[in-house]
């Protein structure tokens, strides 16, 4: 009888923890990667914007904002879009303290193969970006969606403005890298992308676009995002020490551009 009363309470005990709710971790960003996989951009230049941000999330610089924040680590997972029914995740939520788990999610985001393809769904990208915030299992004090894409057209799936206005209103804000070089990102559009994206992508409080326009500053341009996104760099702050691209921020939560 003891030996029975023994296994139940085992298996009481096992079930309430099985059902426990689990707890959010605390920390300084939860921050989603919404890189462009459309039809625009073949594999090399997959490959390509890929190493751009594993060697960006490894830099010295970048880890030490990260260190230097209030818990010292931020939430961080990357997904590539295509259209309305193809955005892949390509690392999950991975936290990010020091140098040994910046290293581990770069080797994940080198090793895993492509996904995503189709014509550009933008709202759906945002949105997908959104459910993965809240669904996170994290507690950021910010948390942001940064999106990269060499058009701000959206063929397919929920508007834009749409989307854009979900996400802001849930407290998110939205980042922008407008990509304007060929083999960065298939085909630049021809139109002022920095623009386009202050005006019809980004939002939220201190949201910004940062422009990379050469094989050479991609990266650059990538780890100056990381910077301003960790360190909650105000607009009105000096940047001038940060090489790179110049950034565009929005006025406010409300209205993009300058």
């Amino acid at each position: 009888m003891r030996a029975l009363a023994r296994l139940v309470v085992s298996l009481l005990l096992a079930a309430t923890t099985s059902f426990a709710p689990a707890v959010a971790e605390d920390l300084d960003l939860e921050l989603v990667l919404l890189a462009d996989s459309s039809g625009s951009i073949d594999d090399a230049e997959i490959r390509f914007q890929r190493q751009g941000y594993a060697d960006a999330i490894t830099d010295p610089m970048v880890l030490s904002a990260i260190l230097d924040n209030a818990y010292g680590k931020i939430a961080v997972t990357y997904v590539e879009w295509g259209n309305a029914a193809s955005q892949d995740v390509v690392v999950g939520w991975t936290v990010i303290d020091g140098a040994d788990a910046a290293r581990g999610f770069a080797e994940a985001l080198m090793a895993a193969p492509r996904r995503a393809y189709g014509r550009n769904a933008i709202g759906s990208a945002l949105l997908k970006g959104k459910r993965l915030i809240e669904d996170s299992g994290h507690r950021g004090v910010r948390r942001v969606i940064d999106l990269s894409a060499d058009s701000a057209n959206s063929w397919n799936g929920p508007p834009l403005e749409t989307a854009r206005a979900e996400v802001v209103a849930a407290g998110i804000v939205i980042n922008g890298l407008a990509v304007l070089c060929r083999h960065c990102s298939g085909r630049p559009a021809r139109y002022d992308l920095e623009d386009a994206f202050a005006r019809l992508i980004i939002g939220g409080p201190g949201s910004f676009v940062v422009t990379a326009d050469s094989e050479a500053t991609f990266a650059d341009a990538v780890r100056k995002k990381l910077i301003l996104e960790i360190a909650a760099l105000p607009p009105a702050r000096n940047i001038a020490a940060l090489s790179g691209p110049p950034v565009r921020f929005a006025a406010d939560g409300q209205t993009r551009g300058e």
